[in-house]
C-alpha cells in the first residue's frame, strides 16, 4: 500500500475542532488565526501519476524510470526515489528494455518515438487535461489552423503541446508578446494554453490576441485546469482577509508560483512561495495576525500539515477553512499498469 500522508478536510476532526475553536473566537479583537484555502494540494492529475510510480514499483520492482520530475514538487519526488524511482532528463537515458514513466505534464510524440527506439516499455501518466489539450492541437493543426498557445517558454507541459504540431503552433508567453504574433490568415487563429496558469492572465491575453484577431476562435471547453482555477477560487477570497499569504510549493511548480501571484493582487498585504516551514522566515510575521495558507496542485498535505503545526507554535493555533468550492474529480490509472511490462520490455530486447 502506499503511505500517503491523510488529507486535511472539513471532516477531519482535528481540523474540525480548530475552526470551531476559531469560530468561538471570531469576536476577539486581533486574534492570531490561519485562514486554510481548500481545495488545496494534490488534484487528481497529480494524486494519478504518483500513484502510478507507486505501483509501478510494487508490481515491477525498482528501478522504474521517471523522465523528468512526475510533478513538481521536491519532496514527493524526494520520496519517490527512496522507494527506487529514478529520474532522468531525457529518454537516451534509460538503459535498453527498461520501463519508463511519463510524467503528468505530457510528452511530445517524438518521445514517444524514443521509447520504442530505445526498446522501452513505457507508461504515460500525462495528466488527462493535458492530454485534451494535445487532442486539440491535434485537431486544430488538422484543419490548417494557426494555433496560439498561452504559455510559459520552456516549460515541460508547453514543450510537450508544442511537439503535437510545431509547424501550426506559436507560443505567445502573456499578453506582452501579442503583438509579436505572426499568423498566415487572421480568419483561422486559435487559442489554446498550458493549464496551470494564473485564469486572470490568460483571459487578459486573450482579450489582447482579439483585439489584434476579432474572429479569433476558442477551445471547445476552457483549457484552464479545474484544480487550477478551484485553487486560485480559493486563494482570492483568502487573500482579501489575509496579511500574509503562504503557498506551499516548489518554485518550478507553474500553478504554486501563480497562487502567490494571485493573492498578491486579491488583497495579501505580503505573499510567499515555500517548500515548507523551514523555510518561514520569523521576520514576515512581524505585524500579521491574520494568515493565508494554501498549496500547489503537487503538494502532498504533510508539508502544509508541518506549517500549521510551525505556525500553531508561534501563536498562531486558530485554524478556519476557506472552501469556496469542492472537488470530487478522479482519474483512472494508466491502462498499462494492467499488463506485464517487464516481459514486455524484454520481448522488445530480443526481437
Amino acid at each position: 500500500m502506499s503511505a500517503r500522508p491523510a488529507r486535511t478536510s472539513p471532516d477531519n476532526p482535528a481540523t474540525a475542532s480548530a475552526t470551531e475553536t476559531a469560530s468561538a473566537a471570531s469576536g476577539s479583537a486581533g486574534r492570531r488565526r490561519v485562514l486554510l484555502a481548500a481545495p488545496r494540494g494534490y488534484c487528481a492529475g497529480v494524486d494519478r501519476a504518483v500513484i502510478a510510480v507507486e505501483k509501478a514499483l510494487e508490481q515491477y520492482g525498482a528501478p522504474i524510470y521517471v523522465r523528468h520530475e512526475i510533478v513538481h514538487n521536491k519532496y514527493v519526488v524526494k520520496t519517490l526515489e527512496k522507494k527506487g524511482a529514478i529520474f532522468v532528463e531525457e529518454t537516451e537515458a534509460v538503459p535498453e528494455g527498461e520501463i519508463v514513466i511519463f510524467s503528468a505534464h505530457g510528452v511530445a510524440p517524438v518521445v514517444h518515438e524514443e521509447a520504442e527506439r530505445g526498446k522501452l516499455a513505457t507508461i504515460d501518466a500525462t495528466c488527462p487535461l493535458v492530454t485534451k489539450v494535445h487532442k486539440e492541437a491535434v485537431r486544430y493543426a488538422k484543419e490548417d489552423y494557426d494555433i496560439l498557445l498561452i504559455g510559459h517558454e520552456g516549460h515541460e507541459e508547453v514543450i510537450g503541446t508544442s511537439g503535437e504540431a510545431p509547424e501550426h503552433i506559436t507560443l505567445v508567453d502573456g499578453p506582452g508578446d501579442v503583438e509579436n504574433i505572426e499568423v498566415r490568415d487572421p480568419e483561422k487563429v486559435v487559442w489554446l494554453s498550458q493549464t496551470t496558469l494564473s485564469v486572470d492572465e490568460t483571459m487578459e491575453t486573450v482579450e489582447a490576441i482579439q483585439g489584434r484577431y476579432p474572429n479569433l476562435l476558442s477551445p471547445p471547453s476552457d483549457d484552464i485546469c479545474y484544480a487550477t482555477q478551484n485553487r486560485q477560487t480559493a486563494i482570492k477570497q483568502v487573500a482579501a482577509d489575509a496579511d500574509l499569504v503562504l503557498v506551499v510549493g516548489s518554485k518550478n511548480s507553474s500553478n504554486s508560483v501563480r497562487l502567490v501571484e494571485t493573492a498578491l493582487t486579491h488583497g495579501a498585504k505580503d505573499g510567499h512561495l515555500i517548500d515548507g516551514a523551514d523555510e518561514i522566515d520569523e521576520a514576515w510575521l512581524e505585524g500579521v495576525t491574520t494568515v493565508g495558507l494554501s498549496s500547489g496542485a503537487s503538494v502532498p498535505d504533510v508539508l502544509v500539515d508541518g506549517v500549521l503545526e510551525w505556525l500553531s507554535e508561534r501563536g498562531w493555533e486558530d485554524v478556519e477553512i476557506v472552501q469556496p468550492v469542492k472537488e470530487h474529480m478522479q482519474f483512472s490509472l494508466p491502462k498499462e499498469l494492467r499488463r506485464d511490462l517487464r516481459a514486455e520490455a524484454a520481448q522488445k530486447t530480443q526481437g
